[in-house]
């Protein structure tokens, strides 16, 4: 049974992630995205991101929605896009058939639980997918999100490196990897949204990105 507070978040639930209107046809947008969360540095970056007034999107981790249920309320009441990154961070194309369903089909239903909305896309862990996991993802109505850069913040784990590699991997259209559970990267995060605002970047959801051209279950993306 849904708990009182997940039902009021379901007013959430239809407002959709980019509440601001931005044609990145027009404008140069850019997506930073979130893995591994909800975590415990999550809700100091949400405060930087509305600070800097930026989307982002979030690929949560079932098991981590289940220790921290009003943070993941939280992202999707501040606008963010949120997506589905397995229960366990289980490296998909080593399971079975029926591991990675329920890999993905148990992390929607803590997600929508939690938040009020269903996840339309996922992230592989480790970005290790293959045809035989997209296809169960489809059956999942799930779109797959990879990247354009990665930081590789969890090794770099210093808030110098982490703000040069965002500004060098930024180019429009782009998609960045980063984790809300590294300390070091939401340290980094003010200043990274100052300097990409400056050089004339729209910081928007994949969604938004998308420019109303999906995400499409069954497809992979980026």
């Amino acid at each position: 049974m849904i708990h009182a507070l997940v039902a009021a978040s379901l007013a959430f639930s239809s407002v959709p992630a980019q509440t601001a209107t931005v044609n990145c046809a027009r404008v140069k947008c850019l997506a930073l995205t979130f893995d591994d969360g909800p975590g415990a540095q999550t809700s100091a970056l949400l405060k930087a991101l509305s600070k800097a007034g930026a989307k982002a999107t979030f690929f949560l981790v079932g098991k981590r929605v289940e220790e921290r249920p009003e943070v993941a309320r939280q992202i999707v009441a501040k606008g963010h896009a949120i997506g589905n990154h397995t229960y366990s961070h289980a490296a998909l194309p080593a399971h079975s058939d029926n591991d990675i369903l329920d890999e993905l089909k148990v992390t929607q239903e803590v997600i929508e639980e939690a938040t009020g909305r269903r996840p339309t896309m996922f992230r592989p862990p480790y970005g290790q997918t293959d045809e035989r996991v997209l296809g169960l993802a489809a059956q999942t109505e799930l779109a797959e999100i990879l990247w354009t850069g990665t930081t590789l913040d969890w090794q770099l784990r210093d808030t110098k490196k982490i703000k040069a590699t965002v500004l060098k991997l930024a180019k429009r259209d782009g998609v960045i990897l980063m984790h809300d559970v590294v300390p070091q990267t939401v340290t980094a995060m003010p200043g990274i949204l100052k300097e990409l605002k400056k050089r004339g970047y729209h910081l928007v959801t994949v969604p938004t990105l998308l420019r109303g051209k999906g995400p499409t279950a069954g497809k992979s993306y980026f």
